[in-house]
């Protein structure tokens, strides 16, 4: 006769080394101890009580005897508990003497406050890398602008939206940056020759994963599943999309250029980006989670390429502009060559206003430690916390540089200031 599949799974308990079955005896042992315990008492009311006097330690007073039983057996079902659970979750946690502050941290973040996070790049990655130690309750909401490096050859070649920053952001979130994830993250090396010449691991296999799912959305859930990410991360629209720029260049004026990895490169002064198509609808679930969201937080991250590209979908401006959430703008705290060259605080709040208008955010935060100002490569500067008195915002300012790397924020700071802000904000 043929065992069925789901009998003879659960018959696998029964095969010995699981370490599971000598601590449901133990269990069954503490059971009957308690049984005998409350046996004892039940004697002291109906003497033809099925328990033996012989068992039940007659030389003792009634309640000594039912407390010796009932502590004895509490304490080894309780001691079996506790092994049956640690054996049970030994292989899903990595540290295995800590399984309940592992799971205790699991269950305060996932109490957390729900925060999206706009933007794209390395500056966006920073920022998730500090969240995730505070709640899991994130959404990552990048651009799909980018056009070039390898997620540029991709897109071009077969047309798939560019994978990289979205593939930044998965590797930041994964709940362990460990082997799996810097395996994601390889890079193959740059040997002059065509195929897997600078392409990323992870970009193929997101690209990979849209063809054999049939969507860019749910090649990003599965690659989000295999790195374990705590929070999800989603494009701002699903509809291929090329940034153009306005640069002043002088004595030729304004001229545009296409291509988000021209417009850094091209010679000027960055006026003003777009869209095109500028009609792009939003990805729905982005306009959700930003409705949702108890804060919303544009930043870190090149201003015209990675933040910009995101807002400049209408409907995720609108979705902004109409969430009760407290809604921050992170400003760099240094310049970016080609991008932000000189700019203060205040100038990149303005060229914030001009594309999206005034007040989309009406809190500004920025770094104000610049000891480390000295250890800036060659052509990056600080941004100043300088702004208009008029500003029609409020600016909040923190230590928020990584000393190691002054040109970037350093993501625990970061992720303490916004939450301390969120909570002033509560109340």
């Amino acid at each position: 006769m043929r065992i069925p599949v789901r009998l003879r799974s659960s018959l696998k308990w029964l095969l010995p080394g699981l370490g599971v079955k000598r601590w449901l005896l133990v269990m069954a042992v503490g059971v009957a101890l308690v049984g005998l315990g409350v046996g004892t008492l039940l004697w002291q009311v109906w003497p033809l009580s099925l328990i033996p006097r012989a068992l039940s330690l007659g030389f003792l007073p009634a309640w000594a005897r039912a407390l010796v039983f009932g502590l004895a057996g509490g304490g080894l079902v309780i001691l079996g508990l506790g092994r049956i659970n640690r054996t049970l979750l030994a292989p899903f946690t990595q540290d295995r003497g800590q399984v309940v502050e592992a799971l205790y941290r699991y269950r305060q973040r996932g109490r957390g406050p729900k925060v999206v996070t706009i933007g794209g790049g390395h500056g966006l990655a920073t920022l998730l890398r500090g969240l995730k130690l505070h709640t899991t309750n994130i959404t990552a909401i990048v651009t799909v602008a980018d056009d070039g490096g390898s997620s540029g050859r991709l897109r071009r070649a077969l047309g798939v939206l560019p994978p990289g920053d979205i593939r930044n952001c998965i590797a930041a979130l994964a709940d362990n940056e460990a082997l799996t994830t810097q395996l994601f993250q390889y890079r193959f090396p740059t040997t002059g020759e065509a195929g897997l010449d600078g392409h990323s691991l992870g970009n193929l296999f997101i690209t990979a994963m849209a063809e054999v799912t049939g969507s860019f959305e749910r090649a990003i859930l599965e690659s989000s599943r295999v790195l374990a990410v705590q929070g999800r991360v989603i494009p701002s629209t699903l509809q291929s999309v090329t940034l153009l720029g306005d640069l002043r260049a002088e004595p030729n004026g304004i001229s545009r250029v296409a291509g988000e990895s021209r417009i850094t490169e091209a010679p000027g002064t960055i006026e003003r980006v777009y869209l095109e198509p500028d009609d792009a609808p939003a990805y729905p679930e982005a306009v959700r989670a930003i409705l949702e969201a108890d804060l919303i937080v544009a930043g870190p991250g090149s201003l015209y390429t990675s933040i910009l590209p995101n807002l400049l979908v209408r409907d995720i401006a609108q979705a902004v502009a109409s969430s009760r959430g407290l809604r921050v703008y992170v400003c760099n705290v240094a310049t970016q060559q080609g991008e932000t060259d000189g700019y203060s605080v205040g100038d990149h709040v303005a060229a914030l206003e001009r594309h999206v208008g005034p007040g989309l955010f009406p809190i500004v935060l920025a770094n104000d430690n610049f000891d480390h100002a000295g250890s800036l490569p060659e052509g990056v500067d600080p941004v100043r916390p300088d702004i208009p008195p008029d500003a029609p915002y409020t600016l909040y300012t923190a230590d928020l540089v990584d000393p190691t790397h002054p040109w970037r924020h350093d993501s625990e700071k970061l992720a303490k200031v916004l939450v301390w802000l969120l909570e002033r904000e509560r109340g």
